[in-house]
């Protein structure tokens, strides 16, 4: 028996099966869900080829968080894949983007205000419109969880991507506090750097990393996803009724210690 067993999740964000969404869909379906995953635009076809390198292959849904016909249609297309009568008990904010050309490495005084909007749109706001778009299939004890990079302080080569996991921290506290009288969690998972696509496109990430190889007191394998992703599903799972407005870290401690 799985602590996700007869839940349906849906993965946000899923693109490479290096990034922390595959993972967590993988451990998803290892506790017995059943798992959905989504992507859009010509990032949804990738998404297809590595859906089948999951235990079992998922429905991947067409869903631009960014678009109010995909968010509409949301629901209809949980129904089309897993039944009229389809509920969904947790949903996995797996996204975040900022133009590395301009809001990365170095650029945090010259980030025009054109892609900041888009950094803290796709990245925090969607957070809220996912939620929503998934509230009407979500039943008392539904779960969501996002996952953030400690926004708490400021970090080199992060710059704007910071103030955007800031403000998805800031959201994640107010959806937590308006949905928690329908039974819905709201929590974040917040890991330390990770091998990721997104990872790769930040100028300079490679120096962050490093500050984990001496500072984390349990030690940290920038190549493990796993660690993360069952934090999260266990965050998904009922293990966590009274939580809420929550970041768990999964950072090898490196939060907790100072120089």
């Amino acid at each position: 028996m799985g602590i996700l067993d007869g839940k349906t999740i849906l993965v946000a964000g899923v693109t490479m099966d290096s990034s922390i969404g595959f993972a967590t869909a993988k451990v998803a379906q290892e506790q017995g869900a059943t798992v959905l995953i989504s992507n859009f635009g010509r990032a949804l076809g990738i998404t297809r080829r590595i859906a089948k390198r999951l235990p079992e292959t998922p429905a991947v849904l067409e869903l631009d968080v960014t678009d109010d016909d995909h968010l509409a249609g949301l629901a209809d297309q949980v129904r089309e894949h897993a039944g009229a009568d389809a509920h969904l008990d947790g949903v996995v904010h797996s996204i975040a983007y900022g133009n590395p050309e301009t809001l990365l490495g170095g650029k945090f005084l010259g980030g025009p205000w054109s892609d900041v909007a888009q950094a803290l749109q796709v990245s925090a706001y969607s957070l809220k419109s996912l939620t929503m778009a998934a509230k009407p299939l979500m039943p008392e004890g539904g779960s969501v969880v996002g996952l953030t990079f400690d926004a708490t302080v400021s970090w080199p080569a992060y710059d704007w991507m910071g103030v955007a996991k800031a403000a998805l921290e800031s959201t994640s506290r107010y959806l937590a506090r308006e949905l928690g009288a329908e039974g819905i969690r709201v929590n974040l998972v917040s890991a330390g750097p990770l091998k990721t696509l997104a990872a790769k496109a930040i100028p300079g990430f490679e120096d962050l990393e490093a500050l984990w190889s001496t500072r984390a007191p349990l030690g940290w394998d920038n190549t493990d996803h796993a660690p993360t992703a069952k934090a999260v599903c266990a965050l998904l799972s009922d293990l966590f009724p009274a939580t809420t407005g929550e970041i768990v870290h999964v950072d090898g401690g490196f939060h907790a210690t100072g120089a």
